[in-house]
């Protein structure tokens, strides 16, 4: 058992396990890594009052949220090459989320594919898209999504382009299409890591193998890369909004007017998200920006904020300031890496116990309870 939550305490046991390549990837950012750090230090700067003489012998963290029976307040967020934090990866945080009922978001670059994930009993999957150059493919992307059942399509629209990551430079992520001699010796460090990749043979991106954009995965991670449309504008998501009849969520939203323009594109829900400092460098935090764009999106469209929540005080925090839902990625992705499913599972499940201490120590039992008393919960750090 990992009895650990904080995110600071996966990493390191994750560390432990991975081979350079794939720790750096998760940990890495966008250029001087400004906005990695300006996400968890705007958490930083508030509090949560404590309130008294509240009764809260009944305390409840479930929600509902566009239709899906959330066990607490947040979601899995769509992280690419997961299934490379462990062998099977993907799959065991889909099973992880399905018994502990909280949503799970499939990444474009996921090592399983949509189809398999979907087959996991109880999934609640909503499935990430990037737009390529190449509209078949998108199209056809939908069109998987559709016979799979998803109810939710999340249409990431922070990406342009890739910038420099310093980390993934350094390892020659999608710029190397082979593995360099110093990431074989890497790997073969990464014993347990590797023993685990070799008994299933070569890994590929199956969500994109049916695409031809290479045999091995890391091939295919730099030609996926490149064929992200740079030239995406408003009419495209009119378009994506026309041929997706479901559910369609706007991700990477950082400003208010474009927050706007979404709702009145249709969207169902913005995400509020810096691509977890991964884009643009330097980039304001989320919370930051949240109470704004919760504000230009109007009762009618939902808001999930994304980057930087680890613990519970990080998810009544925005909950207080106007957001519907949380999602987190890089904290499941170490867990699953630390402790495969069963590490995410824990996880989950102590982030709700922190959420649950949270509400009822600032005197609520229920979201709609903390949400109907908005930022009178908190208090900012001078």
């Amino acid at each position: 058992m990992m009895a650990c939550v904080d995110s600071a305490e996966l990493q390191k046991k994750a560390e432990k396990f991975l081979p350079r390549l794939f720790r750096d990837y998760v940990a890495g950012g966008a250029h001087e890594e400004r906005t990695l750090q300006a996400n968890r230090d705007e958490f930083r700067k508030w509090t949560i009052k404590p309130r008294c003489l509240r009764d809260v012998s009944s305390v409840s963290t479930t929600t509902q949220w566009l239709g899906y029976d959330c066990s607490a307040p947040f979601m899995l967020a769509p992280v690419g090459f997961a299934g490379m934090m462990r062998q099977g990866g993907d799959l065991m945080a889909a099973r992880a989320a399905a018994k502990e009922k909280i949503p799970f978001c499939v990444s474009t670059f996921s090592i399983a594919s949509l189809e398999e994930i979907c087959r996991v009993p109880g999934a609640d999957v909503l499935a990430q898209i990037y737009v390529f150059r190449d509209r078949d493919i998108t199209r056809d992307m939908m069109e998987r999504a559709r016979k799979c059942g998803v109810r939710t399509l999340i249409f990431t629209v922070d990406t342009p382009v890739t910038p420099l990551r310093p980390r993934d430079e350094r390892n020659g992520f999608r710029r190397l299409s082979k593995p360099s001699l110093a990431q074989l010796a890497s790997f073969a460090a990464a014993w347990r890591w590797g023993a685990g990749m070799a008994r299933h043979g070569m890994p590929q991106l199956r969500n994109l193998s049916a695409y031809g954009m290479g045999h091995s995965l890391l091939e295919q991670a730099k030609n996926a890369a490149s064929q992200i449309d740079p030239g995406l504008t408003w009419r495209d998501l009119e378009w994506f909004r026309a041929q997706w009849s479901g559910q369609l969520l706007v991700k990477g939203i950082m400003h208010a007017d474009d927050a706007s323009r979404c709702v009145a594109a249709g969207a169902d829900a913005v995400i509020v998200s810096n691509h977890g400092g991964r884009q643009l460098d330097p980039a304001p935090a989320t919370l930051a920006v949240l109470p704004e764009i919760v504000q230009s999106a109007g009762q009618d469209c939902s808001v999930v904020i994304d980057s930087g929540i680890r613990r519970g005080g990080d998810v009544v925090t925005s909950l207080a300031q106007g957001a519907s839902l949380t999602a987190s990625g890089r904290p499941w992705a170490w867990a699953v890496a630390a402790g495969g499913e069963s590490g995410v599972r824990e996880m989950i499940s102590l982030l709700r116990r922190e959420i649950y201490d949270v509400f009822a120590l600032s005197g609520h039992n229920s979201v709609e309870s903390l949400r109907l008393a908005g930022v009178d919960v908190l208090k900012r750090q001078k």
